[in-house]
């Protein structure tokens, strides 16, 4: 199968073996193929050329490889890739940052999806019917021509940064959009980006960096995860605010400002200044019909791939699913059914994650409780509630908001009971 990506792909790993079976097979699917033997071979070919996606030995120093890239400014995704790699590489992987796990020996029909879903350019048409959903994006069109700073708040995955580029495109700025990343990201090299640096002032950057700021003059700056943004840089931003129609800013955010604040985890009037104008998106789990919709729109989008509509399974099994990572996470799994698609339509069997594994629904509330009760019978409320925090965490990859929205608990409140659990000498799943 050939999809017509024209990415350039980067293996970085031993020579030999699976990992040219996998050079093979992304090379039949239409990409451009580079190999490196280490993650310092890997940075030089990257100084030197664009790269597209990388796919890195998980076995490897991974970590160290996301970190060096986040030093440089490569804003690429990354794939960890392993045979029969243990399950605890594999989430430290994706913990450091890496996108997904994708074993090897390698499937054929998985490299073309992994390549089509990291070929998709940012999408900008904004997709749904829900009411809130087009209440805030109705909201955010409205304010798109201003000047004042706007706080796009909700869960990882909701679209945040395909609205901040809806807003730019809206507003009739002639400049360019521009994004700084705060999560995962050390403190110096945020601030870098932000305002710029001098030369050799950061280890191992030895050339002056104009900051994204002074470059966006005239169109947009994008602050992704700003409730990461480090303290020093939050005043120097606080600084430059009240002159700061010339550039305008859009931040996002997955945890309560305002509550950051109180907790001293904020600067409070930079929280206020952003929550002034404010849109808030809400989970894909809340807006009904829309995951549907979503999938039946990418499904339209993607060239060359076998498969150009959803077969009722499939459909059903896509609305009853939970999507903890949101639309990114729809996003990601359509693309991939659309290209391992053996038939005009998505079936379910096509609806797999990165590894292969099937896609799973929610069980039905009755069946649900049906299946547990039995289970829950001897032990205290307490318990109970702990076991179904740690749970919807774990399974939201330590993502505390969207695990506060699943539970129907503020962030506050889960942010509270986690403190108690660690107290307790019990272990909780690091923030994602």
């Amino acid at each position: 199968m050939t999809i017509q990506t024209g990415i350039r792909l980067l293996l970085v790993g031993t020579p030999g073996g699976e990992l040219h079976l996998a050079a093979a097979m992304a090379r039949e699917a239409g990409a451009d193929v580079v190999l490196a033997g280490d993650a310092t071979a890997a940075l030089a070919v990257m100084r030197q050329r664009s790269v597209g996606l990388v796919m890195f030995d998980v076995m490897a120093d991974i970590a160290n490889f996301l970190a060096r890239l986040r030093l440089e400014r490569f804003a690429v995704p990354v794939l960890a890739c392993g045979i029969d790699a243990p399950a605890d590489r594999a989430v430290a992987a994706i913990r450091a940052g890496a996108r997904d796990y994708v074993p090897l020996p390698p499937d054929r029909a998985l490299i073309a999806a992994a390549l089509t879903i990291a070929a998709a350019a940012p999408a900008t048409e904004i997709v749904g019917e829900d009411a809130t959903f087009r209440r805030a994006v109705d909201y955010a069109r409205r304010i798109a021509p201003g000047t004042m700073p706007v706080l796009i708040a909700g869960e990882a995955g909701t679209g945040r940064a395909m609205l901040a580029r809806a807003i730019h495109a809206a507003s009739g700025r002639g400049g360019a959009f521009l994004m700084v990343e705060c999560g995962g990201v050390a403190a110096p090299i945020v601030e870098a980006e932000l305002f710029g640096h001098r030369p050799d002032e950061l280890p191992g950057v030895a050339t002056a960096r104009l900051g994204r700021l002074e470059e966006a003059l005239g169109g947009t700056l994008f602050i992704r995860d700003i409730d990461r943004l480090p303290a020093t840089a939050q005043a120097r931003l606080m600084a430059v605010l009240p002159a700061g129609d010339a550039v305008r800013l859009i931040a996002s955010t997955t945890r309560d400002l305002a509550g950051l604040a109180q907790d001293g985890e904020f600067r409070a009037d930079l929280a206020t200044r952003l929550a002034a104008t404010q849109v808030v998106l809400p989970p894909l789990r809340a807006r009904g019909h829309d995951v549907v919709l979503i999938a039946r729109h990418l499904i339209a989008e993607i060239e060359g791939a076998p498969a150009h509509g959803i077969d009722r399974e499939a459909t059903l099994l896509l609305a009853a699913h939970r999507w903890p990572c949101n639309v990114r996470e729809l996003e990601d799994v359509v693309r991939r059914a659309a290209v391992l698609a053996r038939g005009p339509a998505v079936a379910v069997d096509d609806l797999v994650l990165a590894d292969g594994s099937r896609l799973n629904a929610a069980a039905p509330v009755g069946q649900e409780c049906e299946m547990a009760v039995d289970s829950l019978i001897g032990r205290t409320v307490e318990d109970v509630e702990r076991a179904l925090i740690l749970k919807t965490l774990e399974r939201c990859r330590g993502n505390r908001t969207s695990a506060s929205g699943i539970l129907g608990i503020s962030v506050r409140t889960m942010r509270n009971k986690l403190k108690t659990f660690i107290e307790a000498g019990i272990p909780v799943m690091p923030a994602a």
